[in-house]
């Protein structure tokens, strides 16, 4: 769990391709209510990076914590959706509208997660990161409508991410 957790800060720190051009200014949400924010989503798409290579049925729980912080647990298969289970626990904070800093494992560092997008719903999500290197397409369902799925890649699309370059994720 530890050598996820150090790979994937790595990853997004400095290894991998970038996904987006890093001259158009990411637009996050205003106000996010964490509390509709939280509970299960479910990776519907995303960019290829290194530390989710080999995974399937991608999940992301999250919890208000009596501090103030954010639980996460991201869960997915390796291999296909039957697979070994693989999973990685850590907590989120926010600290400015729509921008979280995450810490997965016992790593110090934290991550960048930037929500571009929520449905009024709070069905559906777009979250990015700034340098460009990863970003998610979230649904409170595995199956994400057509046109939820066309919203989610014009918002990516206007935060200066190329859709054409993310993977389905099975579930």
């Amino acid at each position: 769990m530890i050598r996820l957790a150090l790979a994937a800060v790595l990853a997004l720190a400095a290894c991998g391709p970038v996904y987006r051009d890093t001259s158009v200014p990411m637009q996050t949400v205003s106000r996010l209510d964490l509390e509709r924010y939280t509970g299960r989503w479910y990776e519907v798409a995303s960019f290829p990076v290194s530390f989710q290579r080999g995974c399937t049925a991608t999940t992301a729980d999250y919890a208000l914590r009596a501090d103030g912080t954010i639980g996460v647990v991201n869960t997915c298969r390796r291999g296909d959706p039957d697979g070994p289970v693989s999973q990685i626990a850590g907590t989120a904070e926010v600290v400015e509208p729509g921008r979280l800093k995450v810490r997965l494992g016992r790593i110090p560092f934290a991550g960048d997660y930037w929500v571009l997008w929520v449905a009024e719903d709070y069905g559906s999500a777009v979250v990015g990161t700034p340098g460009g290197r990863a970003g998610w397409i979230l649904h409170r369902d595995p199956a994400i409508p057509e046109d939820r799925l066309a919203t989610a890649r014009g918002v990516l699309a206007a935060n200066g991410y190329d859709p054409s370059a993310l993977q389905r994720t099975r579930h």
